[in-house]
């Protein structure tokens, strides 16, 4: 699966969220699966043209139809997103975030040391 370092806009990530959601799908199954207010179809379409030229997305077409899925799983976004925002917000440092989780009342102690143990344990 490609990594992609690129990020989504707040409408793109909701579509990336329907389509990680249903696997893959055509254009009415991807908005089924947007929660309400649904956006236009044609909005739906042009993010989806959007995801496809960044490399999120990849199209196998029927005929005049079009199927989407992910070339980008949920996990690689989630991990490469939160890398940045530690980069980004806390130098680089984990454990200044975990910290940061911890201090804003975030995280709790007890949550952390369960957290600990199953590290642990794995």
């Amino acid at each position: 699966m490609p990594t992609n370092t690129k990020t989504l806009t707040k409408a793109e990530e909701q579509i990336m969220q329907a389509l990680w959601k249903i696997d893959k799908g055509f254009l009415k199954d991807i908005i089924e699966a947007l929660p309400n207010p649904k956006p236009h179809s044609n909005t739906v379409a042009t993010l989806l043209k959007i995801l496809i030229e960044k490399s999120f997305v990849e199209t196998v077409t029927y005929g005049r139809m079009h199927q989407y899925h992910a070339l980008v799983s949920k996990d690689a976004y989630s991990k490469s997103t939160l890398n940045n925002v530690v980069k980004g917000y806390f130098g680089g440092s984990f454990t200044k975030a975990v910290s940061f989780l911890v201090e804003e009342n975030k995280l709790s102690v007890e949550e952390l040391e369960l957290l600990l143990q199953q590290l642990k344990n794995k």
